[in-house]
């Protein structure tokens, strides 16, 4: 799919939201790790960016050693200005990369783990239905997941919505 560069930063909000917080999927998948860095990066990046940025004009202006002056402040303001958007730019890059991921096509082994992961939670949807004839709310948001999910050509993304819907969030 061809998306542009909005769309595909927010499909990569999208799919590291997805995306279980179960270390045992670690071993399962490869993908793990990149979420996990790219939910670090996303969470801590700004925050650095701006502590560098003030960092470097406080120390770049003499201040700490006592001979400040605004006009060093205003010579060092170029360079911590490159560095800050360099730092802010690194979480936008790691949400492009998670949209193109999570919109790329499974590979087949992959895809047929997909597939009978998704047979096995629409037939344990069809169990829960048929020994409780009173649902609760859960019950019924994860069946209609389970059923919203695609079988033609499924993708990261579809991949990170059954493993949502397989490793519920407990608190």
């Amino acid at each position: 799919m061809n998306l542009s560069v909005v769309q595909l930063i927010k499909l990569g909000q999208k799919y590291l939201s997805l995306w279980p917080n179960k270390p045992e999927l670690n071993r399962y998948f490869s993908d793990y790790k990149s979420v996990q860095i790219a939910r670090l990066i996303c969470r801590h990046f700004p925050a650095l960016a701006l502590f560098i940025f003030t960092m470097q004009l406080y120390i770049a202006s003499g201040y700490p050693l006592g001979h400040g002056s605004a006009e060093k402040l205003m010579a060092a303001l170029p360079q911590a200005l490159v560095y800050a958007i360099f730092l802010l730019s690194i979480p936008i890059h790691a949400l492009i990369i998670s949209g193109v991921k999570a919109d790329t096509l499974l590979p087949p082994s992959l895809e047929s783990w997909y597939r009978n992961g998704l047979e096995k939670a629409k037939q344990q949807g069809s169990d829960r239905d048929k020994i409780n004839t009173v649902n609760s709310e859960a019950d019924n948001d994860n069946i209609s997941h389970i059923s919203q999910l695609t079988l033609y050509k499924p993708r990261y993304i579809d991949l990170a919505q059954l493993l949502q819907l397989s490793f519920p969030a407990r608190n």
